[in-house]
């Protein structure tokens, strides 16, 4: 999607109030302004443009999609076409699938739309067990992590749907997760992938009536993930996380799986646009060398961060029922000591 400039024209009315004029020093003074006022929109939006690129894009009316050599989407699996959506699993037991791009991608700013849907006859908790998009190295590979394999390389973003770890309790499913493999780590199913995650947020996706979608966007290093899932059209923040480091020449692909719980998981679209962003000198020579392995800078003190904010409400309990009891014990023995102290005065003074 290109970006479009607009030319508005104004005519001014007819007034029979006579304008002051504005001296000339505040003319200066205004034109200063709005230069200044440029610059700073001009970099928080990176001065970036947006491009389609729909040979990594899918949409209706999804044309060829699976078909040897007329198209750039393969399928895998279970998955199939229909006219409304890309179905990658039914709301059946034991089913994966999934959608691969057959064309590696070597954008080196880029950004995901992926409209989808999950839904199913299942009640709440009784269904499973997510959706995932995926940029990494390995593509068309069955395996447990939502129908991909383990020990990926790349990037994976995760809407589970089914808890897994019975004994969490701040947490609320669905749950959006995003994940940086380098082909050695092991992605936790027990814990829901939580000694990994990057971050994550609560999205409640399933049976829904108005469209769902999510956002990922990577730039200057930086992983943006942001939802639109209430039908008011806006993104919701999710996750932001700097000096994430992906390689260029990766495949895009959605998966899904299916256990003992089910549902429909439905792509409706996945839609890349190519992001044009102008670079300082220093930033582009921070960033020619060539990123060979996936990482995430400083991945163990974001850990860290993680930990000591994602406390349970057990655990805040606990908190602070033992800092109350230290503080009335602290307590007691202060009046138990002052009344010794008391007493003992008052002999001596008689």
């Amino acid at each position: 999607m290109a970006a479009v400039s607009r030319s508005c024209h104004y005519r001014e009315a007819k007034s029979p109030f006579r304008r002051k004029t504005m001296p000339f020093k505040s003319y200066w003074t205004l034109a200063f302004l709005v230069c200044i006022a440029k610059l700073c929109f001009a970099e928080d939006d990176h001065e970036m443009e947006e491009f389609l690129k729909r040979e990594f894009s899918l949409s209706k009316p999804y044309q060829g999609v699976g078909s040897l050599g007329s198209s750039h989407w393969e399928l895998m699996g279970d998955s199939m076409v229909t006219t409304d959506q890309v179905r990658l699993t039914p709301d059946m037991q034991s089913r994966q699938g999934a959608v691969w791009s057959r064309i590696p991608c070597h954008l080196k700013d880029w950004e995901m739309q992926v409209h989808f849907k999950i839904h199913g006859q299942g009640k709440k908790n009784l269904n499973g067990d997510g959706l995932a998009i995926w940029y990494t190295k390995e593509r068309m590979q069955k395996g447990p992590v939502f129908g991909n394999m383990d020990n990926f390389t790349g990037l994976g973003v995760f809407v589970d749907t089914y808890p897994n770890e019975e004994k969490q309790l701040e947490r609320i499913f669905p749950f959006v997760l995003a994940m940086v493999g380098n082909g050695t780590v092991s992605y936790d199913h027990d814990r829901d992938g939580r000694p990994t995650e990057l971050g994550g947020c609560t999205a409640m996706v399933r049976n829904l009536k108005h469209d769902t979608f999510l956002f990922i966007r990577y730039i200057r290093r930086r992983l943006t993930i942001m939802i639109d899932i209430d039908g008011q059209h806006e993104w919701r923040d999710c996750l932001d996380i700097p000096g994430v480091r992906l390689p260029q020449g990766y495949y895009f692909g959605a998966t899904a799986i299916t256990g003992d719980l089910s549902d429909n998981h439905d792509i409706i679209s996945l839609k890349l646009y190519q992001l044009t962003v102008l670079r300082s000198k220093q930033e582009e020579e921070e960033e020619e060398e060539e990123i060979t392995i996936p990482s995430v800078d400083n991945f163990e003190l974001l850990r860290l961060g993680q930990t000591e904010e994602g406390m349970s409400g057990v655990a805040i309990f606990f908190t602070v029922l033992f800092s109350m009891l230290g503080c009335i014990f602290l307590i007691v023995i202060g009046l138990v000591v002052y009344s010794h102290w008391s007493e003992s005065r008052r002999k001596r003074f008689y």
